[in-house]
């Protein structure tokens, strides 16, 4: 293992974290974002824990702009040996009030931003028989009401690694999936919904966690290493996953009944 790894999203947030936990162990890391400053940042965090790296503006939409930081790793790293999909936007609202635009958003950023990170960076890790890390949300996995594009976002990446790590096992790539619940984050800067109420309550869910995401950045460490494709930082997490591979039934009441609740609070807000 040569100590190279890319991650978008590595302007703040768990991407960061995910940047600092290797760096400690003196890994040279590409950091993408679309935010120059958070990158700055985030690179003088790494050389105070141990690493070194450089930064490139990326956005995940654009494919030519994957294919260029790509290029930048061969260049200055000689290669990659991870690659973390990590950049993410987080969005909500019923599905009645989301618009089209809201859907090919989400997709374009949650699900494509993955797919284009993937084919982009593949040929780098058929190199180096390196490993794919995509971040995707337990939202995938419990579909929670009033999210339902970034639901589908983040289930689509979990069938895209799931994908993934059947067709590139004969090629010696690992592939991991991590399926965070909320944490607490930045994400609600990039939030992008119809109401005010529905920003609220999902900034609300990311207060009461009780997990950081340096803590989750370590999870994922200890996982990646021991071989781990699904990786679900939050007990809470494991624990509904498991209600919901043995008693799917139980979980949909449980949502509809969430649903019920959100929207009786909205109509309280509206009034």
């Amino acid at each position: 293992m040569q100590n190279r790894m890319m991650i978008t999203g590595a302007g703040s947030g768990l991407g960061r974290e995910i940047a600092l936990r290797w760096a400690r162990e003196g890994w040279r890391l590409a950091l993408s974002d679309v935010s120059e400053a958070g990158l700055q940042e985030t690179l003088k965090q790494v050389r105070a824990a141990g690493g070194e790296g450089f930064v490139q503006r990326c956005d995940v939409r654009d494919y030519s702009q994957l294919t260029a930081f790509a290029q930048a790793c061969e260049v200055k790293f000689g290669g990659i040996d991870i690659i973390v999909n990590n950049a993410g936007v987080a969005s909500g609202g019923f599905f009645s009030e989301l618009s089209l635009e809201d859907w090919d958003w989400q997709i374009a950023i949650n699900l494509m931003g993955v797919v284009k990170g993937c084919k982009a960076f593949l040929p780098l890790l058929e190199q180096s028989k390196g490993k794919i890390i995509n971040i995707a949300s337990m939202a995938a996995l419990m579909q929670g009401p009033a999210m339902s594009n970034y639901n589908v976002a983040k289930a689509g990446v979990v069938a895209l690694s799931e994908s993934l790590l059947a067709e590139l096992a004969q090629q010696e790539i690992g592939v991991h999936v991590v399926c965070p619940s909320f944490f607490q984050t930045n994400l609600l800067d990039s939030f992008r919904g119809p109401t005010p109420a529905m920003k609220a309550q999902v900034g609300k869910l990311l207060e009461s966690s009780p997990i950081t995401a340096a803590e989750i950045a370590d999870y994922i460490h200890t996982q990646v290493n021991a071989g781990q494709f699904m990786i679900l930082p939050h007990e809470q997490g494991r624990m509904a996953w498991a209600l919901k591979q043995k008693n799917p039934q139980a979980l949909y009441d449980e949502m509809t009944l969430m649903a019920d609740k959100m929207r009786a609070k909205a109509k309280q807000g509206a009034n």
